[in-house]
Order: structure tokens, then sequence, then C-alpha cells
């Protein structure tokens, strides 16, 4: 082809070009949102002479400290190796998880003994009403005692010696971990309306404030009935809001329906923290992931003075939890400092090992993806407050605190003095899980309701407690011969610890532990929603 032939097709693309630019600019317009959006109701957006307020657009929904933000996506959950303990419970589906975030790390002794100090001033153990609420948030002392083992080492030495401060806080149990995640939820929503001014300053530094009837509550703030409105500045929060107008209307209608200012924390769900372990965007070209590899095939230093040594804390073999002295494998008989390995592509750190952790899911033996495969999570309960019958709702007080009670015979409570009572509304737990409840027809068996609890199919242990003469709660064991161990306050636990072998480091395993028990190998992470646009990163082509 001579030279002024291709001179000749370039002048023909180009002119190509530029009659499709005019064809599209004559036609149907190009999307790129809604830039200049225009209401159907006349008023223009966030108008300060009119009644609704709807707030700026966040550009970057930025992460709180410690947190790590996830975008979400596609990818197969479940193990894709063989199942070599013929569990069949994590077969592989394909899983859309949308964007939300996760700890950077699990949650470390230090931030949880933030927790038990707060507990503490709050509500003094000493004074009787509060005996349990601080009691029952310790870790169990007793999860490191081994009958045939000469250790005096203890829970209490691990959580409150300072060289532990930043290792995962274990001995937690499900219920804990979850009381905890409402108690940050509410200490950084109040911590981020102190630094707006929202909130006095002098919060806690107040010799007539009275933390009992008065702690600051993120549930009730949100609704508008919060019990710490003497604290709150009008015009800074109108100013942090760019209310311009004289209209208190607006300021009252806008502080009523107003959203939090930090998202509520919870455990992350079975799936969102299997996408995040396996941190497979880190090993993706273009839409296509290149391979989804196990772990255990990247856990070795390859490089360096360092190199085959591992990667995270796992126990390498039979007696052999670090390796041998002066060449530790993993460097840790125990577990170690959170950031102590480098973390995967996302940011995590110890998704592989060092403990397992609590997720939010109840266990089956299935994951029913034909009934969803986008954000799949077994546990819903709808719950809602109690009208007390004078416009507001019930709330619990130092007369009538609720409470579990733990393995160890602890009492752990249902919700702080302050907060709000609530009732099951409506529980999914079972749904198409297999037992009566899920059928066509779940009032088919005569005297059975559609609440009937899942003991029934799975004939699981009765749990049962009673009181001895000095008020100690005892654990009475069921003798009935039992088939499973599943009930709906089974939960499942993810990730290889310290004490496994490197079986259970593929993100894809799973196990299960009632949510009372508490163990020395098991953490937890907390995780919040993502409230920002989801669509997705990508860059767009020119």
């Amino acid at each position: 082809m001579n030279k002024g032939r291709i001179f000749s097709l370039a002048i023909a693309a180009i002119a190509m070009n530029a009659f499709m630019g005019c064809a599209s600019s004559s036609g149907k317009k190009k999307g790129g949102g809604t830039k200049n959006f225009t209401s159907r109701s006349g008023w223009k957006p966030n108008d300060s002479k009119g009644w609704f307020f709807s707030g700026k657009k966040k550009e970057n929904i930025k992460a709180w400290p410690g947190m790590v933000f996830i975008e979400g996506g596609s990818f197969t959950m479940g193990i894709t190796k063989d199942d070599v303990l013929h569990d069949w419970n994590n077969s592989p589906v394909r899983m859309q998880v949308k964007s939300f975030f996760i700890g950077e790390t699990e949650v470390t002794n230090y931030e949880y003994k933030e927790y038990l100090t707060w507990l503490k001033v709050v509500f003094p153990p000493e004074e009787t009403q509060y005996k349990e609420i601080y009691n029952g948030a310790l870790p169990d002392e007793s999860v490191f005692n081994n009958q045939l083992s000469r250790d005096d080492f203890s829970t209490d030495n691990y959580l409150f010696s300072p060289e532990f401060s930043y290792y995962p806080v274990v001995g937690v149990s499900w219920l804990q971990a979850v009381n905890y995640c409402d108690w940050l939820t509410d200490r950084a929503n109040e911590k981020a309306l102190i630094n707006k001014g929202i909130l006095s300053r002098d919060y806690y530094d107040n010799e007539e404030y009275n933390y009992g009837n008065k702690t600051f509550n993120s549930e009730q703030y949100k609704l508008g009935d919060t019990n710490v409105n003497e604290a709150i500045d009008s015009t800074r929060i109108m100013r942090s809001n760019r209310i311009k107008t004289q209209n208190s209307r607006i300021l009252q209608a806008n502080r009523a329906t107003g959203s939090l200012e930090v998202q509520p924390f919870r455990l992350p769900t079975e799936a969102e923290w299997e996408y995040a372990a396996l941190a497979l965007p880190g090993n993706r070209e273009y839409n296509e992931y290149k391979g989804k590899e196990t772990a255990q095939n990247n856990l070795r230093i390859t490089k360096g003075s360092q190199r085959g040594q591992y990667l995270d804390n796992f126990k390498q073999g039979r007696g052999d939890y670090s390796g041998i002295g002066g060449f530790g494998n993993d460097g840790s008989s125990i577990t170690n400092d959170v950031k102590k390995y480098p973390s995967n592509d996302f940011g995590l750190y110890g998704m592989l090992g060092n403990v397992a952790e609590w997720v939010s899911d109840v266990y089956r033996p299935i994951i029913d993806e034909e009934a969803n495969d986008f954000n799949y999570y077994r546990g819903n309960i709808l719950k809602k407050n109690i009208d007390n019958g004078q416009g507001k709702y019930e709330k619990y007080d130092e007369t009538n605190i609720q409470y579990d009670t733990l393995d160890n015979g602890k009492l752990v409570y249902r919700g702080l003095p302050g907060s709000y009572i609530k009732e099951n509304e409506h529980n999914l737990t079972n749904y198409r899980d297999g037992d009566a409840n899920s059928s066509l027809n779940p009032n088919a068996e005569e005297g059975k309701s559609a609440d009937s609890a899942t003991e029934d199919m799975y004939n699981a242990p009765q749990r049962k407690f009673r009181v001895d003469e000095k008020g100690r709660v005892i654990l009475e064991k069921d003798t009935n011969k039992r088939t499973s161990d599943i009930t709906d306050e089974t939960r499942v636990v993810k990730g290889g610890s310290w004490k496994d072998p490197m079986y259970w480091v593929d993100p894809g395993q799973r196990r299960y532990l009632h949510q009372a028990q508490a163990n020395n190998w098991i953490g937890f992470r907390v995780a919040q929603e993502y409230s920002g646009s989801f669509e997705s990163k990508r860059k767009r082509r020119g």
C-alpha cells in the first residue's frame, strides 16, 4: 500500500469521525447524569425560600478512621478445590456484593478496652443495677485454659497487658461483638457531632452531667427523640447544613429526618467478608479475574533473608505453631500484632490467619443462591420500636434491663439504659432453609405455628439455664439424643487462626459456633454500609 493511499484513508477516517460527532450532537443527547436537573414541582434544588433541603452531593464518601472502602462486584463464593472434610456446605456459587466499608484490622484489645472503660465509667459495676453491664461485656477469662497444659496465661493478662494492646481481642462471643458494634456507632456519631460543634465540647467534662440518663444514642438523635437536647447548638446545625433561611420549619424537618454523621457499625456478612478476604480485583484484567488462587499458594516470602517464612499466622503442623527457635516460620505461638504481616490488595490485614472472625450470618449448610444471588445474607430479623402510648417509644432504664446468658454463665445486656426496647416483627432466619416454616403451607402440621423454631428440623440441643441459691447462672446440659448442633442462634465463623492448620486459611471455608460461646481463636472486625453512589469506579473509555 503506497503512502498516498494511506493518507487518503486517514483523511476519510477523520471526516467520518467528524460526521458521527455532528450526528450524535444533532440527535439524542448523550448520557451524563442529571447535572442540570430541574424538579417537576418547579422549585430549584435546595431553594432557600422553599421547604425542601436535600443536601449537597458528596463527591467522595470518605471512610471513617480505620475503615477501608471495598468496591463491590461479582465473584465465586465458596471453595473451588476438593472438599476434604466432605462438609458440602460451601459449594461454589456466583454472587454479587455491593460496595461497603470494612475494618482495616480486627478489633484490637486497645479498642475493646475503650469500650469496657466507657461502660465502667458510665454504668459503674459497683452499683447493683448496673453490675452485669460491665461484667457481661468482659471477654471469657477461661478461653486460654487447658486441662493438660501448664500455663498461667489468661485472657485477663492478654487483654489488659500493654504489650498486647494491638493484638486482636479474643474470648468475645457473637452477642458481645454485636453490642460493641452498637456502642461504636453511638460513640463515633457522638464524636463527629462534637467535632462539628453540634454537641457541646465539654460533653464528658460536666459535673452536672448524668451519664446513666443522658448517654448519646444515634437512633434517638436520628428520630429527633434525643435525650441530649440541651447540648445542641441550633446555630451550628444550621451552619453545618448550609441552610440560608430564617424559616425554622425547614430546620426542624431536616433535623427530624436527617442522616447520621457516621454510618452504623455492624459485623460483615459472610459474602462481604469472603469477597474482602479474596481481594480478587487485584488479580484482574479488564472485566475478568485471571484466576481464583487459593491463599496457600502465596503465603511464603520468596526473596531476601526472610525467604521461606510465612506471611500470616497459622499452625504449620502437629505441635508446630511458630517454627523452630531462632527461625520461626511465622514467629508467633499464639496471636500477634494485627499489622505484623502485609495487607491484601484491598489494604486489609489479617484476613487469612491470626484469628478467625465472627460474621453476622446465621449458619445453614447451604447458600441459597437460587433465592438470592445479590448481597446474600441469612439472618434478617425485622425489628420495631415499642410504642409507649404517649407518642414516643419504650426505653431501657436501670429497672428493666434485659439480658442473654453466655455459655460461661455471665449475663450480657440486650440494650443499654436509654436505648429503645425492640420487638421482633418478622423473623426471616428460617426462610427457605428446608424446615416446615419454609414450606408452601407452614401450618400443615396441626398445632405447629409459622414461628416455630428450627430445632424441630435439625433436632438441636435445647439450651437450659437455672439460677442456684447464690444467684449464679448455671448451664444445664441437654441429655436427650441429638443429631445436630445447628439452631437459629448458630453463627458463621470465617477464616483461619493461629490455632488452625493451613486448610482453614482458604476464605471459602466456613464453620459455625453458637452465638453465646467464645474461644481463644475467634475475634471480629466491623463493617459499615456504603451510602454513596454504587456506580463502578472503572475508567471510562475515551
